[in-house]
């Protein structure tokens, strides 16, 4: 089984593979050109990335690791310098509004100092529900659900899943 292939399927995985560097790379050259220039053009670039993305507004600033694990609904609006770490799936619903500088984290390392030398990481998905706002600079962390019409506080850690209609600070 590949690395890339590990990491899709949750397992750990080593993420200094060849494979999965040059996919990192594509992303980012993908990020720059769109950011370099962003317009609707330009958006082609991220969105020969994504799994699936609807109509969208991504400020300048806009980084991902792979986007082959981001899937994002209609009405979907990221302010300015939003990171979005996918090694595994970010589902994000419609009408979902990122304040600057929201970071979306789906990779974990290990504890042990031996493990992360050798690279070992595994990742958990990050489940964003339909309408909900994510306020600037908010940290949302791996394995995360956020439920429909939630609203997470700017600056905020997200370390717990957040249920629908709530606000987390």
């Amino acid at each position: 089984m590949s690395e890339l292939e590990k990491m899709i399927t949750g397992q750990h995985y080593n993420c200094l593979d060849l494979e999965l560097r040059q996919l990192r790379e594509r992303a980012r050259l993908a990020c720059a050109k769109y950011n370099a220039h962003p317009s609707l053009g330009n958006m082609k670039h991220i969105k020969r990335l994504f799994k699936a993305l609807g109509n969208c507004v991504l400020e300048p600033g806009f980084q991902c690791d792979y986007g082959i694990n981001i899937q994002v609904g209609t009405n979907f609006y990221a302010n300015f310098h939003c990171v979005l770490l996918d090694a595994a799936m970010i589902n994000i619903g419609d009408n979902v509004l990122l304040g600057p500088g929201v970071h979306i984290y789906t990779s974990e390392h290990p504890k042990e100092i031996e493990a992360r030398r050798r690279g070992v990481c595994y990742a958990r998905p990050v489940h964003i529900g339909d309408d909900v706002w994510i306020g600037g600079g908010a940290k949302v962390l791996p394995g995360i659900h956020i439920g429909d019409g939630a609203i997470i506080g700017a600056n905020a850690v997200v370390t717990k899943d957040v249920a629908a209609h709530q606000i987390y600070y």
